[in-house]
């Protein structure tokens, strides 16, 4: 799946713990699919919400198409995601129960269509975050000594 990956949130899991993540098929025009291929989209900053009964993707950037420019789409629009009934019923109940979020991981390609991954996430601390780093930082120093010895 890594040769179809077209974006990636790399923020989401440092600002956020994940519970558990939905792959959802996302509604685009033509322009945003061939922006999106090229690889003029970013997740950074985006979310989705919840509003009567179906899941809207928000603050995700699709840069314009250059051949489609007359008739270009809106880089910012609000996009609407495709889940199941019963998914987005237990989606509510977790997020309104909880005070969890929704938060996009990725953008890639599944069998030729562009889906994206959400996920269940909680906010992380500025010591959780912290305690990342000091970790992500002993990994690396004990990969480097261990490399130095072989």
């Amino acid at each position: 799946m890594a040769s179809n990956l077209l974006c990636q949130n790399k923020k989401a899991r440092f600002l956020y713990h994940i519970e558990e993540a939905w792959e959802a098929g996302i509604v685009l025009t033509g322009s945003e699919v061939k922006s999106i291929r090229e690889g003029r989209v970013s997740l950074q900053d985006s979310f989705a919400r919840i509003e009567n009964g179906e899941i809207f993707l928000y603050h995700m950037h699709v840069g314009s198409y250059r051949a489609a420019q007359p008739f270009d789409h809106d880089p910012h629009r609000v996009r609407k995601l495709l889940l199941h009934r019963r998914e987005i019923q237990r989606l509510v109940g977790k997020v309104e129960e909880k005070g969890l979020t929704l938060i996009p991981l990725k953008l890639y390609l599944n069998d030729g269509r562009i889906k994206v991954e959400i996920a269940l996430a909680k906010g992380k601390r500025l010591h959780d975050r912290r305690d990342d780093l000091k970790r992500r930082e002993a990994e690396r120093e004990i990969h480097r000594a261990l490399r130095k010895r072989v």
